[in-house]
């Protein structure tokens, strides 16, 4: 089993643990470890019963807190919630009436790579020694820690709207948790080519990287766009729209993995998802490969 690194929300307190991240997908495609803990159906029942604390970034210059602040007041509606200071996380989380939505900072040990990822995470409260042992009952790859909040706040409000909806689903239907929730997601796929992909040049591997290119490989609709107009389809929920979530380490100079998931604008539903170890003929970006995967 890896062992896997887990800090507190964007702090620099780090706790070493054996842990699965439960994250539906990842475990359906085997990337991490076999799951340790999926949540159950009484988790799900007692977490519809919690108010739901949102935790601030540590770093007063960041702009999640705003960003969280609007998304949630917009978005979420599964349970009650209320914004919390990180200073108030470690007392709060060991109380059984809430649950928590805030970003984790995972490192996979084993790797060797050196490489921190932002997860979003919605956890149970409870009488747990440490912040590893919390049920997590969602938990959504978001970004490298070293890269610009910009690179992902304009996405923070479709990952909320797929965390609530995702727990709308487990909860109605608790027999896919662990087993068919990758068939659930990946029915999807066939459906992109009937959509508009959204699609950031910078994103892109460099054989792919203009219209011309994508092209070549990918016949159906397709645009270039801008990071304001990935957020604009997602407020305005736009169901001709699936984008590009990439996470990845933004040039710099770690190579790990880049997660690449497709997401509708309007649903929230994940219309594809995978990833690659980085390297000289894999660089950090959407491959010709993902393309052809999604046209058949």
């Amino acid at each position: 089993m890896n062992e896997i690194l887990y800090t507190y929300p964007n702090s620099n307190i780090l706790i070493t643990m054996q842990r699965t991240i439960v994250f539906l997908i990842l475990v359906s495609f085997s990337l991490l470890v076999s799951a340790q803990y999926v949540p159950t159906p009484d988790d799900l029942d007692h977490f519809l019963k919690t108010k739901t604390l949102v935790v601030k970034d540590k770093n007063p210059l960041n702009t999640f807190d705003a960003e969280i602040a609007e998304v949630m007041a917009k978005e979420w509606d599964i349970t009650e919630y209320e914004i919390i200071p990180f200073s108030e996380f470690e007392e709060k989380r060991m109380n059984p009436e809430y649950s928590f939505l805030f970003l984790a900072t995972v490192v996979f040990e084993k790797d060797k790579l050196n490489a921190k990822y932002r997860f979003l995470n919605v956890s149970l409260g409870g009488d747990y020694f440490h912040i590893g042992m919390m049920p997590d009952l969602v938990s959504i790859p978001v970004s490298y820690t070293n890269v610009e909040d910009e690179s992902y706040n304009y996405k923070l409000g479709i990952l909320v709207r797929f965390a609530q909806q995702h727990l709308r689903l487990i909860h109605a239907n608790p027999e896919i948790i662990s087993t068919n929730v990758f068939k659930h997601y990946n029915d999807n796929m066939k459906d992109v080519k009937q959509k508009t992909l959204y699609l950031l040049e910078d994103e892109m591997a460099d054989d792919v990287n203009s219209t011309s290119r994508i092209r070549k490989v990918y016949p159906y609709d397709f645009k270039l766009v801008t990071r304001e107009e990935i957020r604009q389809a997602i407020s305005d929920r736009d169901e001709d729209v699936v984008f590009l979530h990439k996470v990845g380490p933004e040039g710099t100079r770690l190579k790990a993995r880049c997660y690449k998931i497709l997401i509708g604008a309007a649903d929230a539903s994940f219309y594809y998802f995978d990833y690659h170890m980085i390297n000289d003929k894999r660089p950090d970006g959407f491959l010709s490969k993902d393309l052809k995967k999604i046209s058949k």
